[in-house]
Order: structure tokens, then C-alpha cells, then sequence
């Protein structure tokens, strides 16, 4: 795998990027998707989407959000959302994602690190993520130092989204992880 990381840089999201970014996101969580599932027709939001506009667009649009794009060598890499509590030291990675065409070179583990030097400020980071990505539990767990630290489920749900499905389907699957990584240094 070759280096990317001094290549890799955060650029906040501009207002005429919005909608590529979105699009971008969608065609990189359709990608993931596929690869995972053989068969992926309960974990379509709406509108064959892995993960809908809507969702996307709340999370761009959250009081607390900071939302970025990931640049290689100043071209588009992919994205991410950040939901930061600053006075609890806490932060929240909503969403990260990198173009099909440039995963598996380090790209978004160079990503993350510009976060945490972006914040050094936020002293736990907390995500979450489906079940059935194996590739984004390995790439928590192994390139960024996250710790799986619960499982929601239909016997288990998030208490902090009510909304969520309790049963798997769309956005559920059979569960998601609930990850941490707490700063130490």
C-alpha cells in the first residue's frame, strides 16, 4: 500500500460542492455495500441508496456539524462529518467515506489523522457501523485505534435514536456497532 498520508488533506465542504458530495457519498456507502452483500435488498434507504439524501443532508446540517472534503494530491478522495461537542471533549464521526476508486491506500486512515489533529481538543470519538461492514470494522478497529464498545440490535437498540429500526432492514441489517477511541496523549 503505498504512503497517501502527506497527500492527504481536509478541505471544509463548500456550499457549491454540496450536492456532489452527497452523490459522492451515496456511490461510495453503494460500493461498500456490494462488495459486503451478495444479496443487499434490505439495506436500501430509499431510492436504491445505500444511504439516503436525507440522512446525509441531516447530518451536513446539524447544529454541531463540521463537514470536509478529503483531498488527494487536491483532488476529490471522498468526505466526511463530524458532530463536535467541544465543551464535553467528545465528537462524533457521522460519516466518512472514500471513492471507490482510491480505498485501500490509506486515504481515509490519513483522513482521520487530520481529524484528530484537527481537534485535539475532543478526548473521545465515538461512530458507529452496520454489521455487515467488515471492511469499516477492520478499518476502525485496525488502522484507528476505535474499540468496539456495544452492538445494537432488536434486543439491544440505541437509546440515543428512537427512530432507529429494531428489526433488520434498511440502514439495520443485523445490528450496528457502536465504536470509541479515547486520546490519551
Amino acid at each position: 500500500m503505498p504512503n497517501n498520508h502527506s497527500a492527504v488533506r481536509l478541505a471544509p465542504l463548500e456550499a457549491h460542492d454540496r450536492e456532489a458530495f452527497i452523490r459522492d457519498n451515496q456511490e461510495a456507502f453503494f460500493h461498500g455495500a456490494m462488495q459486503e452483500l451478495d444479496q443487499c435488498d434490505d439495506c436500501f434507504e430509499e431510492d436504491g441508496e445505500i444511504i439516503s439524501r436525507r440522512t446525509i443532508e441531516e447530518a451536513i446540517d446539524d447544529a454541531t456539524a463540521e463537514t470536509y472534503r478529503i483531498l488527494l494530491n487536491d483532488e476529490t478522495a471522498g468526505g466526511l462529518v463530524l458532530h463536535l461537542d467541544r465543551a464535553a471533549g467528545r465528537g462524533d464521526l457521522v460519516l466518512l467515506f472514500v471513492s471507490p476508486h482510491v480505498q485501500s491506500r490509506g486515504v481515509g486512515q490519513a483522513a482521520w489523522q487530520a481529524v484528530e489533529r484537527l481537534h485535539p481538543e475532543i478526548r473521545v470519538w465515538e461512530t458507529v457501523t452496520p454489521y455487515f461492514e467488515k471492511r469499516n470494522i477492520h478499518f476502525y478497529v485496525n488502522r484507528c485505534g476505535f474499540r468496539i464498545v456495544e452492538f445494537f440490535n432488536s434486543h439491544h437498540p440505541d437509546p440515543r435514536d428512537p427512530d432507529a429500526p429494531q428489526e433488520p432492514g434498511p440502514g439495520f441489517q443485523d445490528g450496528m456497532f457502536r465504536f470509541e477511541k479515547a486520546i490519551t496523549s
